[in-house]
């Protein structure tokens, strides 16, 4: 008899944990809810840790812990448990583009991001005091918040971009939201950022980009409509009244390109 028997159910069993651990992972990537679930994952292993060494009391604690937990992870992912059963209830579940088809790279991610268009489009917009709010998504493709506007699809071009945001146009108000090479939607709305310590002379448009950027992975674009300056929104913080270049080096920074 060997240390390990493992039988076709038991390969089953692993190869289900790991098909749901990575649906998981594809949900909350490039999100604060990934390090909140590695914290999570941390504590219940030290527990199974510490209940193999039979060291009661420290086993007892965590245990208690984690028989709370599971109510806070249900409020803490609260959306991506939306997302998650949204998916688990979609009829294209098991299709050839459902779930079963892994895309390791995500095609659409991987395209390289139309900095100079971008840059251009606020720069012209910023001369004439056009107010706008560009989301350019990395890792989290903000599939919650492009359903709050209007799906667009098409290529970025700076003409675009400033038709999108004219003042006349009926998809001035909220945020375009960009992925790879592609505008995804525009007028979609954005959380804003609760910190008390921001800014109070900065209007909704940079407290929505600080607020998408808090907790996403994201990179926010801001122009004033009141001063025609441009700003950006990186993890939570704004940086004000950015020149066209400086604006340009900043995204081929963060974005590798």
């Amino acid at each position: 008899m060997g240390f390990l028997e493992f039988n076709i159910l038991d390969i089953l069993d692993i190869l289900l944990v790991a098909f749901l651990l990575f649906q998981l992972y594809k949900l909350i990537k490039g999100t604060v809810a990934i390090r909140i679930f590695i914290g999570i994952a941390a504590i219940y292993l030290l527990w199974k840790l510490v209940e193999a060494l039979q060291m009661e009391l420290l086993s007892e604690i965590l245990g208690q812990f984690i028989g709370v937990g599971v109510l806070a992870v249900i409020i803490v992912f609260q959306q991506e448990l939306r997302r998650f059963l949204l998916m688990i209830g979609n009829t294209k579940f098991f299709s050839k583009d459902g779930v079963l088809k892994f895309n390791w790279i995500n095609d659409e991610t991987a395209a390289e991001v139309k900095i100079s268009d971008i840059v251009m489009a606020c720069d012209e917009m910023a001369k004439t005091k056009t107010g706008a709010i560009i989301v350019i998504t990395r890792e989290n493709g903000l599939p919650n918040y492009i359903e709050t506007g209007e799906i667009i699809n098409a290529k970025t071009s700076n003409i675009f971009l400033q038709s999108v945001f004219f003042k006349n146009s009926p998809l001035h108000d909220g945020a375009v939201i960009i992925t790879g090479d592609t505008i995804k939607a525009a007028r979609c709305v954005l959380p804003t950022i609760e910190n008390d310590s921001f800014p109070s002379n900065l209007g909704m448009r940079h407290r929505a980009a600080a607020g998408i950027t808090e907790n996403t992975d994201s990179i926010a674009v801001v122009v004033s409509e009141e001063r025609g300056k441009i700003s950006v929104a990186y993890k939570g913080q704004l940086e004000i009244s950015l020149s066209a270049n400086q604006l340009k080096e900043f995204l081929q920074k963060e974005l590798h390109q």
